[in-house]
């Protein structure tokens, strides 16, 4: 849903940026010794943060935006990465906070917060559907209809920080930003009807997710019968 709306407006850097910055704060729980399944009350406040910092970014003047979030999102892989090591967390929390730890580590209150978080998450953006619609196609137009064009941004990228931090422990801090990304530009290329474009994007991004735990596998075993 918010891969959309961030492609459309160029804001796809800010999910990926978010994405990594979720990383860091997985490290930065480590280092303060917070057990694995209360870290969300380090990465919920941190990614929240870092959202409303890199959409500042994206309207500075001094910086380019695109170049001030990229400085941010690979200081935030590299502060995590010395963080996780001065925890003395293994390649194992590491390879987890960056490509997802397996289904089996999640567990019941891990599943009610990512429902919590994806129904905020929809019904957020059912709610403000239209400011999203407006702002993501015109905010000169948005502005002079009365829409708080620097509201519905920042609303926009503290949904993404929703998002990620929802999906982050399961697909990990890489994956999360290419599942908002890559289903969306798909959908543009196969439909122009905006709502089109939402739910295809929404049915690419759950049958990959889904075939990708079922074939996982069998497509990995392939590719390494392939390489012997």
């Amino acid at each position: 849903l918010l891969g959309i709306p961030l492609v459309l407006k160029r804001y796809s850097m800010i999910g990926d940026g978010l994405s990594h910055v979720g990383f860091f704060a997985l490290a930065l729980a480590a280092i303060m010794g917070v057990p694995n399944e209360k870290t969300v009350y380090v990465t919920v406040p941190v990614v929240i943060i870092a959202a409303f910092l890199l959409m500042r970014m994206s309207e500075s003047q001094k910086l380019k935006g695109d170049s001030a979030i990229a400085l941010v999102s690979t200081g935030a892989v590299a502060l995590g990465y010395i963080l996780f090591s001065i925890a003395k967390s293994g390649a194992g929390d590491i390879c987890a906070g960056l490509f997802g730890a397996s289904i089996l580590t999640v567990g019941m209150d891990d599943l009610v917060l990512c429902v919590i978080l994806s129904a905020i998450v929809l019904v957020s953006y059912i709610l403000l559907f239209n400011k999203i619609f407006s702002v993501t196609f015109d905010e000169a137009f948005s502005s002079a209809a009365g829409v708080s064009v620097r509201a519905a941004n920042l609303a926009l990228a503290v949904l993404t920080a929703i998002t990620v931090v929802a999906g982050m422990k399961l697909i990990g801090s890489i994956m999360i930003s290419a599942l908002i990304v890559i289903p969306a530009v798909t959908s543009m290329k196969l439909f122009k009807s905006f709502k089109a474009v939402i739910i295809s994007a929404v049915l690419i991004s759950l049958i990959c997710f889904i075939m990708g735990f079922i074939f996982k596998k069998i497509i990995c075993e392939f590719l390494l019968f392939f390489v012997k």
